[in-house]
């Protein structure tokens, strides 16, 4: 079994104090290397999404930020928002109106998401490249740019409670 220090991410336990230490490391220098500015709010936005890898809508993260005393104005989270996202620090799900941080920061990678319609976590995965999606494309004359694909069903948890 994991250590006191393991949790659960998506539907798997990690050891949550590395994962975020690792990711903030990872934006830290992904901004170095790039010259874009991981600001206070930006930092804090994706620290609140790495607290607990769960998916969250833009003002339930304004909420956080305005107890903090950070800002109250929709335009400051949803900016935060969009440079994570733009950045590859955090990916927006589509169906849930809602973000979440990535779990392979600064990588390039096509995500696939899990969503457990029963509790509402959601576990990032890679999405499958079998060249359907691609030759169906071309076919067509359509040029892919990015993939996001979104899953709906049962975690393990819910599975076994018979949700």
């Amino acid at each position: 079994m994991g250590s006191a220090s393991d949790t659960a991410i998506g539907f798997e336990r990690h050891d949550h104090a590395g994962c975020v230490r690792q990711a903030l490391a990872s934006a830290e220098a992904n901004c170095a290397r790039t010259g874009a500015q991981l600001t206070p709010v930006r930092r804090r936005v994706l620290e609140i999404l790495l607290e607990t890898h769960a998916a969250m809508g833009a003002y339930d993260i304004l909420a956080r930020l305005d107890h903090e005393g950070l800002g109250s104005k929709p335009p400051l989270a949803y900016r935060a928002l969009g440079f994570l996202v733009e950045h590859g620090f955090a990916h927006r799900i589509e169906r849930l109106n809602a973000f979440i941080a990535c779990a392979h920061p600064g990588a390039s990678h096509d995500p696939a998401f899990l969503i457990c319609r029963a509790c509402g976590k959601v576990a990032e995965a890679e999405a499958p490249h079998d060249g359907a999606l691609d030759r169906s494309a071309r076919a067509s004359g359509f040029q892919i740019e990015q993939r996001v694909i979104e899953v709906r069903g049962l975690c393990p948890s819910c599975q076994e409670r018979g949700a």
